[in-house]
């Protein structure tokens, strides 16, 4: 039984204490005087009774009712029920006022008649809100009606008044309670059946009435989040109710912080408290509430909620929330679902409030069960007696609820309201309620009605309605009988005011009671307690699906493998084990199957077999998240102390030394865990009969036995209160010494686990792993030990040094603080407790000296698993820098290696990295076992590193993360290693400082094509002697300061200046007079070569005259050096030696082309006008037009100030640039003059010359002049092809073609030469001038002039510097792409690398066609060393055939890359003063045209694409002299250029060009075998991008034998292959091989057909002991006797047919293709017949190629197979021609007829395609016909181009020959 009420008070105001604009209210009285000792009187109550202050008002208001709630110090409610009523404030209070206030309002009137509050408080324990609002209501009425009971009887009975709690199972009269106050009042109380369900009569309706239901949700969600929540209103009674809902509908769990359901105004600032808190504020105080930043402020009256930007409140997870909302609202609105019926039922009323009311709470209590069902089967009980303590194992319980990942719930979990949950429900004997009979009894029911919405309003109901008996036992019974004031009493004028009341009276009132109560019988509650049921067990994640069944089959079998011993098949299925062990269910039956192996806690392994077993728990443990640990981790920890092996005389070494590298065992919330659930299962045995066979060790997953731990703990306590005291202690005593043992166990398997093996090196406490223990902790008490453990922790966070006394001493405080916290909640005592911790550092130091000898002992065993270090073969002179150091080659994003393509995945591999002075090798093999015994090498040049950054690589079979490095390099290789923990740090760090000397050095001379052969030592010396004295001060001051210089003339500097050329007699005069004019140089600056030169050789000057392009100008007729003196003027091209000294132009060669008539003072003045004074030289000349390509730099502003500019623009004012601009144009008119075409006649349209000579040759080529150049950007813009090149620019005068085709009209050829007209128009320009639109701003054209100036937009090479980058990521992406953005061609297009091929080419084809037709070409771009090299040399690659042979295109690399000065030095960023420039590959992207080009035109070069390959890839690997340097200046400077004469015996070849020759005369790998090129051919290649192709240099990969480009180090293997022997395989060898991407060399494996047979030819020649010829002898004889067999009336070259590729060979030339480029549409005419075509030149006789059946003919065997039918036809020959008598074949299976001069002849004569055949009808005999045959003997066979009349023998064989014919036709 409970008192109604505790506490009856009077509060008034408190007029004494008035001041300023608040006035405060006083207790006038209280009953009883006395607190009660069980429950004393709360303090601040005058507040509450006015939350918004004391106020005196000029009205009298109607009386007021609230309850406020007020929390004591335990925790306690107190329930203050306020009756507030007005009473007036008599005259001499008031003239005290008004003393008082005189001189604050002495000004203003004072109203007549002021009111008081005053206020009837009730306190109680018990929330009777009615009960109580009728009391003081009756009490109030009889105050004022003057009612004749005295106030002190109400109020005595009132405060003696008792009433049951609840219900419980008693009989049902005491359910109810009539109380009477003795004023002829009755009032029925009925107590609620259970107390524990809260009683919320109608206010959770209300509030999802006022704020809607996503409203409440989410102040549901907030309030179990831990979040502050405030609501207003302006009804303190709404606000009571607001609180009072949400609290009903949090059930089962209840809020434990801060609780105010009335704030008074006066303690406003709580609100700024930093806990959580339900508060209500009346909206009067709205304002103040404004500046809340965390607050969730719900606004009752206006409906609404408002949640701060900075909070985060986590909902519900998403099927239940959705699932809430659509009850919620079925319940509030069930008209909803019918709305939209046709025919609404017609009752959908909602139900009343109060039913209402009881639904929504019903709905709520589901979504607990659910989401707490299954939550006691994972309480942990650690003790049954005295007292159960109960923990809830978190992890475990989100986990087999797989809800892990949800915030929500962990949120709810961590939260104090479910620690209350937790010690509240968790005891297994108590008694139950509603809630732990749904989440016992009807978690399969909720289950199934989750998707059925009605059988869940069902459900609803039924829970509603015993919610709503529970509060409302007897519906019927609740009369109530209470007296109301008189209608507007309280407003009559006079009252009295409240009586003092009498306190005797009422004291004696309670003490009559009280005594009473003494002698009255004490009421026993029979509480029912019984065993709460626990529902049906959480399962794992339930359905293991298909594929993991097959994961878990191998994981199965591994093992069984590895315990039979079966090693090899072990290792074989082990990367797919450790894939599988991805997914959780193979971890757990990894854990499952290894149990099965361990026999009485132990299983002692082999080396092998341990290794295998630590690898895969290894793997397990990686990829535990920590809220897995409770499955897995778990599992795993009693299997690492049982597997061992061992290693020497009584030394074992455990499993878990070696997987002490996780996380997991870090976390003090998975110890606590496994702690506990160890202590149940031994408890549990405990009280369990232990039968023979079960030993508590083995009592482990037992819990899901017959007898479950909460079971048991139930009947226990159940049997507690019957068992003796000795019995009681008894039992207390072995729970305490099984919780002891066990604490003792975990120390030492603590100790085991945190550890390291090697106690020197503490990798697992670094950090402040074990430092944040307490935020992570599963329990709920916390410990001043743990707060300071953490400290210490983080001071001590750098182990690596440490003592291992340190490491003890962390493990020692870590293991301390564990007990601390185990041992106090499970209630170990004092003194075993201390006992512990004076233990703990005794078993940790054992264990670190066990450790030791392990640790020893381990290190002597040889590792299994790491393969022996392969060593790489090296070049001839290149040496190590640092032994190889053991390293992991990760895979990389190119899925080929992976294994993604199918094959098996070759990476990663394990090996070693050797650091050559040459190369970087990789050499190992995979880890996949699959692949093991291949070898793996990847490999590229130190010199072509472009970029290293470090990385942290995880490990695939180690849960390590190692240090690593990724390498990229130019020559399209990426490496991704990982250093092997056995390399120190230091090695790494030593390694990375060798590969960046070795990458940047100081000078040239310390690349690898200077040092090879001496040692590395000498190399690093070479930089302070050098050969040559002089050589040093050059190099510092012309080479430091060549930026700065390269401007200055230096001629000018000299005093003496050295007489021209011409007035020379001999060359040697010229060296002495060199040696002169040095000893007079004067400034240093101005040093010349010519001390280098005399230096060096003698004979440099003829060396000079040697060099490539003197050759060159020979072969062009551009004239010798003999007779360039003595040459008669009518020559137009001279060699000059202006540049002998290099002094004109540093990057020039010495000797250059210019016109004739151009003395060399013109020269130097002019080179001034260039950049770099890159003066305009000719450097081709074509010998058909005789029209000149000349290249040059970019102009200077000052050159072009007067020679484009217009002629009223102002003049520069100094006559120096004026004759400057004249002298420029006195050299352009001189080439122009140059052209036969222009000195012809001096008229300038007499060109039929070229006219004639083009229409002759006029050949439908494929890549004429129509579509091919037009960029992307404008297919759609009129401008055609030459839009993109032109951009804007004025249309040319000169030439009307390219006019035409600048503005997208095409010429009427369709060849796409120049029409006749146009050709013969005056207008073309005799020079074209191709220079930078940006420079060439502001230029004007006279129409005087015969040049022509075509302003272009090129790239700059910083473009090429970023586009190359990303192509090289786009090619070696450095990890696997999933990002559908960054594919392979995604990437790719994003490098816009084929976009500046397509530029450089249309440029190219543009020249190109432009020399074609008669005018020359001055290129001047940039510089004059990038761009304009690319284009010079691709246009003479196109334009003359000889450069694609292999000497021409040495030649041309020679004199346009090397001679005219392309920086390969500072573009490929060879040393270290370039190094900041970065790599820009401008020679690889001309390499990859000249690929394009070859690619189109396979039949017209010399060298494959594998001598493409080469030169890319030794350009930037530095083996080789030749691309060193920046021009012949410099290579003179340091003695390079002319040395290899003298040194040609030493074994080194220097140059690239000699080892190829020499590689050329051994082997066919540079020769294209398809070479049969047109004589004169002119190729013009189509540029766009769709028809570019990725070069696969960019993208093979050969892991074999690395790249294939160092000939010797591939070589040897290869020699052994010829030889038929397959070194690896020793097993009789099938004919089948597998060849794998990315790893063999296809055209090794797979050789095309030529090389095949000259490789055998080579090995039966070598059996037969011949002298082997070589290859290219074979080959010559092969097509001479070829051609010389071959009768065909063809083209001269048929070395094509040789390959039967004749067919298709040359697609480019068969096939005319014409895709005109207007804007109408595209005419497509095909040219594929030979005798309809002109597509190819008149040449043998017969115009046009044979057709592909004439050349099949050549392979045709006479026998029958082929002919179907045979026999002799005569045939009428063509017009005017005679009948012949033919042997005629008709071949059924090539469809056609042929026919030879005799039945023995194997050469046919001719070929008709049946294909063209319409029809074969009879004959009749023409002019010439035979004689005396039968008419009928007669046929004709129509084809589409001519009817051939035939003659047979007689009428029944030509009816034969008819017939076959016929069915041949029908049959095709």
């Amino acid at each position: 039984m409970a008192r109604l009420a505790d506490y009856f008070v009077v509060v008034g105001y408190d007029l004494d204490k008035r001041g300023g604009s608040d006035g405060q209210g006083r207790i006038l009285q209280r009953f009883p005087e006395k607190d009660w000792e069980d429950n004393p009187f709360p303090q601040g109550i005058e507040l509450f009774c006015q939350p918004s202050g004391w106020q005196l008002v000029p009205e009298r208001l109607p009386p007021s009712y609230f309850v406020a709630v007020l929390t004591d110090i335990n925790s306690e409610r107190h329930y203050c029920a306020c009756f507030t009523f007005w009473e007036e404030v008599d005259s001499t209070q008031k003239s005290l006022h008004s003393e008082v206030d005189e001189d604050d309002d002495s000004g203003s009137a004072q109203p007549e008649q002021l009111f008081a509050p005053r206020s009837l408080v009730l306190v109680s324990r018990l929330d009777h809100s009615e009960v109580f609002r009728n009391c003081l209501g009756l009490i109030y009425t009889v105050h004022i009606d003057g009612v004749n009971v005295p106030l002190e009887t109400l109020i005595g009975n009132l405060l003696t008044c008792l009433i049951p709690i609840a219900g419980g199972s008693q009989s049902i009269v005491s359910f109810q309670r009539t109380i009477t106050l003795g004023a002829g009042d009755r009032q029925v109380i009925q107590t609620p059946i259970s107390d524990s369900l809260p009683v919320s009569s109608c206010s959770v309706a209300v509030l999802f009435r006022q704020l809607g239901i996503i409203n409440v949700l989410y102040l549901f969600c907030a309030a179990l989040t831990e979040h502050k929540i405030l609501f207003l209103s302006s009804s303190y009674q709404r606000l009571s109710d607001a609180c009072r809902a949400l609290l009903a509908i949090m059930f089962p769990l209840k809020y434990s912080f801060t609780y105010v359901p009335i704030l008074p105004g006066k303690l406003l600032e709580v609100l700024s408290t930093p806990t959580p808190f339900i508060i209500g504020v009346n909206s009067f105080f709205r304002s103040e509430t404004q500046e809340l930043l965390d607050v969730v402020i719900a606004d009752l009256d206006g409906g609404t909620v408002t949640i701060p930007e900075c909070v985060h409140i986590s909902l519900l997870p998403d099927p239940l929330l959705h699932q809430t909302q659509t009850a919620l609202s079925m319940v509030l609105d069930p008209e909803l679902e019918v709305a939209d019926h046709a025919f609404p039922p017609a009752s959908t009323q909602p139900s009343t409030l109060k039913i209402q009311d009881k639904e929504i709470r019903a709905v709520f209590l589901l979504l607990f069960a659910h989401l707490f069902r299954g939550y006691r089967w994972c309480l942990h009980i650690i003790r049954i007696h005295p007292e159960p303590v109960i923990r809830f194992h978190k992890a475990a319980f989100l986990g087999k609820r797989a809800l892990s990942e949800d915030d929500f719930l962990m949120k709810v979990l961590d939260g104090m309201a479910f620690a209350g949950f937790v010690s509240e429900r968790g005891p297994p004997y108590r008694p139950i309620d509603l809630f732990d009979e749904l989440v016992g009894n009807e978690v399969e029911r909720i289950r199934l009605e989750e998707g059925d919405n009605h059988k869940m309003m069902n459900h609803v109901k039924e829970l509603a309605e015993q919610l709503f008996k529970n509060e409302n036992p007897y519906p019927a019974v609740a009369m109530h009988k209470v007296q109301r004031p008189k209608e507007s009493s309280h407003l009559q004028s006079r009252h009295t005011s409240f009586p003092h009341l009498d306190e005797v009276t009422v004291q004696l009132f309670i003490d009559h009671a009280a005594a009473k109560q003494k002698t009255a019988p004490p009421i026993v509650k029979a509480e029912m307690k019984r065993m709460v049921p626990s529902g049906p067990p959480l399962g794992g994640n339930g359905s293991v699906l298909a594929n993991s069944a097959r994961r878990l089959e191998v994981v199965r079998n591994c093992i069984t493998y590895i315990f039979e011993n079966k090693m090899l098949e072990a290792k074989k299925l082990m990367p797919a084990v450790l894939r599988a062990l991805k997914g959780r269910a193979a971890r757990l039956c990894l854990t499952q199957e290894l149990n099965l192996h361990v026999l009485q806690n132990r299983a002692v392994l082999d080396d092998q077999q341990f290794d295998y077993v630590v690898r895969m728990m290894n793997c397990t443990l990686q990829d535990c998240s920590h809220m897995d640990e409770h499955g897995i981790a778990a599992a795993l920890l009693p299997l690492v102390t049982a597997f061992c092996r061992k290693l020497g005389a009584g030394i074992t070494q455990f499993a878990y030394s070696c997987v002490q590298e996780h996380m997991v065992w870090t976390n003090m919330q998975f110890w606590e865990a496994m702690f506990y659930s160890d202590v149940q299962n031994h408890i549990r045995a405990l009280y369990l009969e232990v039968s023979e066979n079960e030993q508590p060790s083995s009592v482990r997953n037992a819990r899901v036995q017959e007898h479950g731990a909460l079971e048991i703990a139930s009947e226990q306590r159940r049997l507690w209160p019957t068992l003796s005291k000795d019995k009681q202690q008894e039992l207390v005593q072995k729970e305490e010494s099984t919780v002891f043992s066990q604490a003792i166990h975990y120390a030492n398997r603590m100790s085991y686990l945190l550890l390291p093996l090697d106690t020197s090196k503490n990798r697992l406490l670094r950090g402040s792993a074990l430092g944040d223990v307490e935020s992570v902790s599963n329990s709920y008490v916390t410990n001043s030990i743990a707060g300071s453990m953490a400290e210490s922790y983080d001071t001590e966070s750098g182990f690596e040094d440490a003592e291992s006394s340190d490491v003890a001493n962390s493990v020692v405080r870590f293991i301390n603080r564990f007990v601390d916290k185990v041992c106090n909640e499970s209630g170990v005592t004092n003194e075993h407790l201390k006992a512990l911790h004076a233990m703990i550092p005794d078993i940790v130091q054992m264990h670190i000296e066990t450790l030791d000898a392990v640790h020893r002992e381990s290190k002597r065993l040889p590792p299994i698993q790491k393969p022996k270090l392969l060593r790489p073969t090296l070049l001839l002179g290149e040496e190590l820098m640092m032994e190889g150091m053991r390293v992991h080659l990760m895979p990389d994003g190119r899925e080929e290696t992976s294994g993604a393509l199918g094959g098996p995945p070759l990476l990663p591999a394990e090996g070693a990295i050797f650091l050559t002075t040459y190369r970087l090798i990789f050499k190992g093999t995979p880890i996949d076992p699959l692949v093991g015994e291949q070898v793996v090498t990847r490999s590229f040049p130190v010199a072509s590193l472009i970029k290293e950054k470090k990385i942290s690589v995880n490990l695939p079979m180690d849960q390590f993360i190692q240090e690593g490095l990724q390498l990229r390099s130019s020559t399209f290789q990426l490496m991704k290693i990982a250093f092997d923990e056995e390399v120190a740090s230091d090695l790494a760090e030593l390694f990375r400082k060798h590969m960046h000397k070795l990458r940047y050095p100081q000078h040239v001379h310390g690349t690898f094509a200077f040092t090879v052969g001496q040692s590395a030592k000498m190399a690093v010396e070479q930089k302070g002697k050098d050969k040559n004295p002089s050589l040093k001060t050059l190099s510092k001051n012309l080479v430091k300061s060549a930026k700065k210089t390269i401007g200055r003339q230096y001629v000018t500097r000299k005093k003496y200046t050295p007489p021209t050329w011409e007035q020379r007699s001999s060359l040697q005069s010229e060296m002495d007079e060199d040696e002169i004019s040095v000893s007079e140089e004067v400034d240093q600056t101005s040093l010349t070569l010519s001390s280098t030169i005399k230096s060096s050789d003698r004979q440099t000057m003829s060396s000079v005259v040697e060099r490539a392009c003197c050759r060159d100008y020979q072969r062009l007729g551009l004239g010798t050096l003999s007779n360039s003196l003595t040459r008669s003027k009518n020559e137009p091209f001279r060699i000059s030696t202006v540049n002998r000294m290099y002094t004109v132009c540093r990057s020039y060669p010495g000797l250059l082309i210019v016109p004739q008539s151009i003395p060399d003072s013109t020269i130097q003045r002019i080179s001034r006008c260039y950049r770099q004074s890159r003066f305009p030289v000719v450097c081709w000349r074509s010998s058909r037009t005789k029209a000149v390509l000349l290249r040059s730099g970019g102009l200077h502003g000052k050159g072009v100030v007067g020679f484009f500019k217009s002629p009223n623009a102002p003049s520069a004012g100094s006559s120096q640039a004026d004759s400057t601009s004249l002298e420029q144009e006195k050299y352009l008119q001189a080439v122009v003059s140059s052209m036969p075409s222009y000195s012809d006649t001096g008229a300038r349209n007499t060109l039929s010359g070229f006219t004639s000579a083009h229409m002759s040759s006029q050949r439908a080529r494929v890549a004429s002049l129509s579509q091919p150049r037009a960029s992307e950007n404008d297919q759609d813009s009129p401008r055609g092809k030459w839009g993109s090149i032109r951009g804007t620019g004025r249309l040319s005068t000169y030439n009307a073609d390219v006019g035409n085709r600048l503005s997208g009209k095409e010429s009427p050829q369709a060849n796409g030469g120049p029409s006749e007209t146009h050709f013969l128009r005056p207008q073309r320009a005799y020079l074209y001038i191709i220079g930078d639109k940006s420079q060439l701003k502001g230029a004007k054209q006279d129409s005087f002039q015969q040049w022509e100036v075509v302003p272009i937009e090129v790239f700059d090479v910083r473009q090429v510097k970023a586009s190359f980058k990303k192509l090289m990521k786009a090619c070696m992406p450095s990890s696997v792409v999933v990002d559908p953005d960054t594919t392979f061609y995604r990437c790719l297009q994003e490098s816009e690398w084929m976009c500046l091929l397509h530029k450089v080419l249309q440029v190219s084809v543009l020249v190109v066609e432009l020399l074609d037709s008669g005018s020359s070409i001055m290129v001047s771009l940039e510089d004059g060393w990038d761009i304009t090299t690319q284009v010079v040399s691709l246009v003479q690659l196109l334009s003359d055939p000889y450069y694609r042979t292999f000497d021409g295109f040495r030649l041309l690399v020679e004199k346009e890359w090397l001679s005219f000065g392309h920086r390969f030095s500072h573009r490929g960023a060879q040393t270290l003063a370039s190094q900041n420039s970065g790599f820009t590959p401008v020679f690889l992207q001309f390499l990859d045209c000249v690929h394009q080009i070859h690619l189109q035109f396979p039949m017209e070069f010399e060298f494959s694409q594998y001598y493409l390959k080469f030169l890319a890839y030794h350009y930037v690997s530095n083996r080789f002299r030749t691309f060193l340097l920046d021009s012949d200046y410099e290579r003179i400077e340091l003695g390079v250029m002319y040395e290899e004469k003298g040194e040609k015996k030493s074994q080194q070849v220097k140059s690239v060009w000699d080892y190829i020759d020499r590689l050329n005369k051994k082997t066919p790998i540079f020769f294209n075998f398809m070479f049969a090129p047109e004589d004169g051919e002119v190729l013009k290649p189509y540029s766009y991008i769709s028809n570019l192709k990725v070069w696969d240099f960019y993208t093979e990969e050969t892991l074999s034998e690395g790249p294939s480009y160092d000939w010797e180090l591939v070589q040897g293997k290869q020699e052994q292959t010829e030889e038929g022997d397959r070194p690896d395989t020793a097993a009789p060898t099938s004919q089948r091989r597998i060849v794998w991407p990315c790893y063999d060399r296809r055209s090794k494996v797979v050789p095309d057909a030529i090389t095949k047979l000259l490789q055998e030819l080579q090995g039966l020649e070598m059996e037969l002991g011949q002298v082997s010829e070589k290859w290219k002898d074979t080959w010559d004889k092969i097509k001479a006797t070829q051609r010389s067999e071959s009768k065909l009336e063809s083209r001269g070259s048929l070395s094509s047919s040789l390959l039967m590729s004749s067919n298709l060979s040359h697609h480019r030339r068969t096939q005319g293709v014409y895709l005109k480029d207007s804007m109408v549409g595209s005419a497509i005419n095909l040219s594929l017949d030979s005798e309809g075509s002109s597509s190819s030149a008149p040449t043998g006789g017969m115009s046009g190629r044979p057709s592909t059946s004439t050349l099949y003919s050549q392979f045709q065997s006479t026998e029958s197979e082929n002919r179907s039918f045979e026999g002799i036809l005569y045939k009428k020959g063509a017009l005017l021609k005679p009948w012949k008598q033919r042997w005629f074949v008709l071949d059924k299976t090539k469809h056609q007829l042929r026919y030879y001069e005799t039945r023995q002849d194997k050469e046919c004569k001719g070929v008709i395609d049946l294909a063209e055949v319409e029809s074969v009808v009879p004959g009749t005999p023409t002019i010439g016909a035979p004689k005396n045959i039968d008419e009928k003997a007669f046929f004709d066979l129509k084809t589409t181009k001519r009817v051939y009349n035939f003659c047979a023998q007689d009428s029944g064989n030509a009816q034969l020959w008819m017939d076959n014919v016929q069915s041949c036709l029908s049959d095709a």
